[in-house]
């Protein structure tokens, strides 16, 4: 797609993602890219809608649930990632099909090649040049979250502790598509591995600024 570049940030909840997206896009901008920063679910205005159902709404089975992160996906990538890379942009996204895959596919136990299947279905194969894992331990994520949780943080940690164990998983089968970090090193120390690792591929300047 011309000269556009697609990152993903992924990882349990409360790992800084936000805060790594942030600085990430600072960099990308200063080297005189344009960056398209965006979130999932909720990167679009149906995105928004599905958001609030699936995050904070009332309770709803599995399969449900599934169905309507890969809703989301598929709008989001239609309406705004596709153009974006075709007119050379980078896209950041703060989270994308692997979340879905760990989430629902190992967290609710749908199945990650059946989950997998349904999100590339819906996005229509289009996966990240790189994704970025901010590895963190489930109780450090419920500690920073604190006592604010939507339906999916107000679960178990066995239910994070299979989401994470699901990231570190697809990192390690394919390390080439994958940067992991470890999430309890201060917020700059992770900037400048990522700086670092996109730096080496000629995609920002060297220096975690």
């Amino acid at each position: 797609m011309s000269d556009g570049l697609f990152l993903a940030f992924e990882g349990g909840d409360g790992a800084g993602k936000s805060t790594q997206v942030r600085l990430l896009a600072d960099v990308v901008a200063a080297g005189g890219r344009e960056v398209v920063v965006t979130r999932q679910p909720g990167g679009t205005v149906l995105g928004q809608q599905l958001r609030q159902l699936v995050l904070y709404g009332e309770a709803m089975a599995p399969r449900a649930e599934a169905l309507i992160f890969a809703a989301d996906k598929a709008q989001h990538v239609e309406e705004v990632i596709r153009p974006a890379l075709a007119r050379g942009a980078v896209v950041i996204t703060d989270r994308y099909t692997d979340s879905a895959v760990a989430y629902q596919g190992a967290g609710r136990e749908l199945g990650s090649d059946e989950v997998h299947d349904l999100q590339m279905w819906a996005v229509c194969g289009l996966v990240p040049d790189l994704t970025v894992i901010i590895d963190l331990p489930p109780e450090e994520g419920r500690r920073r979250r604190g006592d604010v949780h939507d339906r999916l943080e107000s679960e178990a940690d066995a239910y994070h502790a299979a989401v994470r164990e699901h990231f570190l998983a697809i990192a390690a089968a394919a390390p080439e598509r994958y940067l992991v970090i470890d999430g309890t090193q201060p917020p700059q120390a992770l900037h400048a591995q990522i700086v670092g690792r996109l730096a080496a591929a000629g995609v920002v300047p060297g220096g975690a600024g």
